[in-house]
């Protein structure tokens, strides 16, 4: 085998016995030789620790159709059913079932001055902290971003109450 790999690098039949430290008459004939070619097939397939609870997987899927039941709920259902694998296995098989459909995004109209989203947000540099209190108002989605280093209620009311006093209707 290491010859014909040498000879496919591009080798030539002296330098191949030189470097296997053969005849090169040895070379030639195992290059001549299409028997000692070696040819390799595909794998056979090996049995899985999960084989056995296929069927059940399967079955489980489809009766929970639409909805889609979590790898980690089948891995622990047929775990106490004796299967010792572990769960990347389930999670690897269940994949080719999954429901590949997207629904399409509806976004959520308000008109304007009915509407505002708040949260606050983590940045993380390194050890340090910094939150961000993000506001997003439903008609424009104009955000205002504003930072401060705790979440407390103050931050909160010094975030919503200086930038949209008096944008919104009773406000």
């Amino acid at each position: 085998m290491e010859i014909h790999v040498l000879h496919r690098q591009g080798l030539s039949i002296r330098a191949i016995s030189r470097q296997l430290g053969i005849a090169r008459n040895t070379v030639r004939s195992y290059l001549r030789d299409q028997a000692h070619t070696p040819s390799y097939g595909p794998r056979a397939e090996r049995p899985s620790k999960l084989d056995p609870f296929k069927p059940y997987l399967r079955e489980r899927i489809e009766a929970a159709k639409p909805y889609w039941i979590p790898a980690t709920v089948l891995f622990r259902e047929i775990k106490t059913q004796g299967f010792t694998g572990q769960e990347g296995i389930v999670k690897n098989y269940i994949r080719q079932f999954k429901p590949t459909t997207q629904e399409d995004v509806v976004r959520f109209e308000t008109l304007p001055g009915q509407q505002m989203q708040v949260d606050f947000t983590t940045i993380r540099r390194g050890r340090s902290k910094l939150k961000a209190f993000v506001a997003t108002l439903g008609y424009s989605r104009a955000s205002f971003v504003r930072f401060s280093s705790h979440e407390r209620q103050e931050d909160w009311l010094t975030g919503v109450l200086p930038r949209f006093h008096g944008r919104f209707k009773n406000g």
